[in-house]
């Protein structure tokens, strides 16, 4: 058992003086298969901590069923670092932000009645208090004072840019103690007196966040908090990547001197992030931009420009960070870092394919409804929502669809009229109904709820009306609920290279001998998303900047090997390719 205090603005652990060099990178975002080789790396580069958030939506998916081995198994995570020598920082929420779906959230929470997020709300506080119970309870025998390698835990996130409920800190940090959590807990904020002052707690360790210069980072909170520990918990070497928007990229040199002046200083520092991984599947966030509103959503890439790329290798970043600490502590004995093998495997022909109209039955759950139901609303957290109306009244009418969340394929009796996206000026387009009626099909992509913010509170995905002339509201809605979370059973036919409406592809490729890590591109695709033996790898956009998609070697096999793809636009030419080169897209200088 050992001892972690904080006294006179030091960290004590066994008695002694530590200066915390820490990295983050989250087990929900590396393969399993991997997460030795990051955590390995991360020692390498000369750092003594890894600190991870845990992702509640991970763990509970659907309410009331907690889910802890595979990907979920943070225990076993932690247990492989501290076997490697690294002490850990946890950060279990319950929001995190991260530009994670709803923060971390699970969207099962937007349906129920008289719900807030954040705050002293008593069906959020009853959900929070049920998933803290779960994870701290596997926390607990973790904990340095146990005999484990966690020497701190968070309470809550930057909580000071959201809300000013201490109350519902206060709630949090007993529902921590009553746990049995006796390391140090703290809150991290951004490194500005307001955020400080609305986030933190008087009994409570206070961090800040931010980037660059971090002698001044950690002025500001010892003005304001005299004698706290100089602790910057996110120091952000990288910048969240976002459709349609190049590449932030934050200087080398920028990250080197921040090193420096933190270990010259004796400043406490976590690197955010060290290893960003991969946001698999439908879980990237999303932002409102700053003075714009304008809807921001994450890539599947979560690259962030971090010392360790999303395969896994060691960047210009992580080789000037180990130098830094190398000439502050020449006795560390650090390994060079083990670059896994990429391969190309070329091109793979897609020689089948359904439409999503007939795959309809074998993968979409049914709902008949008066109007619109939003996904949450069928318990639904990810994936698509179809709505289907018949339309009798012949004519060219213009269709408005309201609350949308977030973009909308619009067909008449099977064909393509137009799409809507949540940033477009005008949620109106013009139909034509010929006579005798026609079904009127209202497709909507989840492209990933907001990360942060009051407006989390309004992300139920899928329609809120549809509306003929602004006026008239449809009724008598039939409502296909489609996760897209199994693909086993769809009945493949013939590819049709003139198809332009949301179908599904398949593929087959061999594999000779031990598979490697590759990219996956899609030179025809618009917008939709891969699926490689069984497992969602994630979307892809025509707009960029991300061009291929990340495959870690443990999802491919020797031998056969299946890839399937869903486009919303159909294919004109039915292949993907697999390429031993990520592409990212063109990069942009951060400016402070």
């Amino acid at each position: 058992m050992g001892t972690v205090k904080i006294e006179n603005g030091k960290i004590l652990i066994d008695g002694k003086e530590e200066l915390i060099r820490s990295g983050a990178m989250h087990y929900f975002r590396i393969h399993p298969d991997y997460w030795r080789d990051r955590i390995v790396k991360l020692r390498n580069c000369g750092l003594n901590t890894l600190e991870t958030y845990l992702a509640w939506n991970v763990h509970e998916a659907v309410e009331g069923q907690f889910q802890f081995d595979g990907w979920a198994d943070f225990p076993r995570f932690i247990r492989i670092a501290a076997e490697e020598g690294l002490k850990v920082i946890v950060r279990p929420g319950p929001y995190i932000c991260s530009e994670w779906d709803l923060g971390g959230l699970p969207a099962w929470l937007l349906d129920k009645p008289g719900i807030r997020l954040r705050c002293s709300n008593a069906p959020f506080l009853e959900a929070a208090g049920r998933y803290l119970n779960e994870v701290l309870k596997l926390l607990r025998p973790l904990q340095f004072t146990e005999g484990g390698p966690v020497i701190m835990m968070q309470i809550e996130n930057e909580y000071g840019g959201y809300g000013s409920d201490r109350a519902y800190l206060c709630r949090l940090k007993e529902m921590f103690e009553k746990a049995g959590i006796t390391v140090p807990l703290f809150t991290s904020d951004g490194s500005w007196p307001i955020c400080l002052e609305m986030g933190t707690l008087p009994d409570v360790m206070a961090t800040v966040n931010n980037r660059n210069h971090p002698v001044a980072m950690v002025k500001t909170l010892l003005e304001w908090r005299p004698g706290a520990v100089p602790f910057i918990t996110e120091l952000w070497n990288g910048g969240a990547l976002h459709w349609e928007k190049p590449r932030p990229i934050h200087a080398v040199e920028d990250v080197r001197a921040d090193i420096r002046e933190a270990l010259e200083n004796r400043i406490h520092f976590n690197l955010y992030m060290f290893h960003g991984g991969t946001n698999f599947g439908f879980m990237n966030g999303a932002n409102l931009l700053d003075g714009t509103g304008v809807y921001s959503p994450m890539l599947t890439s979560y690259e962030v420009d971090a010392p360790l790329s999303e395969a896994g290798d060691p960047t210009p970043k992580y080789f000037a960070i180990r130098d830094e600490i190398r000439r502050h502590f020449p006795e560390l004995k650090l390994e060079e870092p083990v670059i896994l093998p990429k391969k190309a495997y070329g091109r793979i022909e897609l020689s089948r394919m359904i439409t999503l109209g007939e795959a309809l039955p074998c993968i979409a759950r049914a709902h008949r409804e008066p109007y619109p139901q939003t996904m949450e609303h069928y318990k639904q957290n990810f994936g698509y929502i179809l709505y289907r109306f018949r339309v009798n009244f012949p004519g060219r009418h213009p269709v408005v669809l309201k609350e949308l969340r977030d973009r909308a394929v619009i067909l008449v009796d099977g064909k393509f009229i137009d799409t809507v996206y949540r940033n477009d000026r005008s949620f109106s387009r013009d139909v034509v109904i010929p006579p005798g009626g026609a079904t009127l099909d209202i497709l909507v992509e989840n492209v990933g709820r907001l990360n942060g913010g009051s407006e989390m509170n309004h992300e139920r995905k899928g329609l809120g009306a549809v509306l003929l002339y602004s006026a008239v509201e449809l009724s008598d809605c039939e409502v296909f609920s489609l996760p897209m979370d199994n693909l086993e059973n769809l009945s493949w036919g013939e590819v049709d290279p003139a198809c332009n409406i949301p179908a599904f592809y398949r593929g087959e490729f061999e594999i000779p001998d031990e598979p490697c890590d590759t990219f996956l591109r899609v030179p025809a695709g618009i917008r939709g998303f891969a699926v490689l033996n069984g497992f969602n790898l994630g979307r892809y956009w025509q707009v960029g900047p991300q061009r291929t998609l990340y495959v870690p070697a443990p999802l491919l096999r020797r031998g056969r090997n299946e890839v399937i793809l869903f486009e919303q636009h159909g294919l004109t030419r039915p292949e993907v390719e697999f390429t031993d080169v990520p592409d990212l897209g063109p990069g942009r200088q951060m400016v402070y």
